[in-house]
C-alpha cells in the first residue's frame, strides 16, 4: 500500500522515496546488560495502531526525521525532526540501519 509522507524539508512525497528506519526505541544504556541489549536488538511491538517511527529521505534531502503513523490505515499523524516529540524516546537508528537505509 502506497501513501504520501511529508518529509520536514521536502515537503509532501510519495513514500517510495523514503528508507523506513525501524520503530522509535530506547537505546540499551550497557552492552554488559544482555538482556536490554538484546531486546533493543531484535524486539519489536509491531502496534497494530499509531506507532513513532524512523524515516529517512534517500530520494531528496538524505535527512532523518520521525513520524507518527497509524500502522493499520496508514495515516500520517505528523512528522517532526529528530527529537520533536515531546519527552518520547529519541534513539536514532543504528548504524546498520543506517547504512541500509543510504543504499550502502
Amino acid at each position: 500500500m502506497s501513501f504520501i509522507l511529508s518529509c520536514p524539508n521536502c515537503g509532501p512525497r510519495p513514500v517510495d522515496e523514503y528508507a523506513y528506519g525501524g520503530e522509535v526505541t530506547v537505546r540499551a544504556t550497557s552492552s554488559q546488560d544482555e538482556r536490554s541489549l538484546f531486546h533493543y536488538l531484535y524486539i519489536r511491538t509491531n502496534t497494530a495502531g499509531d506507532q513513532r517511527e524512523w524515516w529517512f529521505h534517500s530520494s531528496g534531502c538524505r535527512e532523518w526525521f520521525q513520524a507518527e503513523r497509524n500502522t493499520t490505515s496508514n495515516e500520517v499523524l505528523r512528522v517532526v525532526r529528530p527529537g520533536g516529540f515531546e519527552g518520547g524516546q529519541q534513539a536514532h537508528p543504528d548504524a546498520a540501519a543506517a547504512s541500509e537505509a543510504a543504499g550502502g
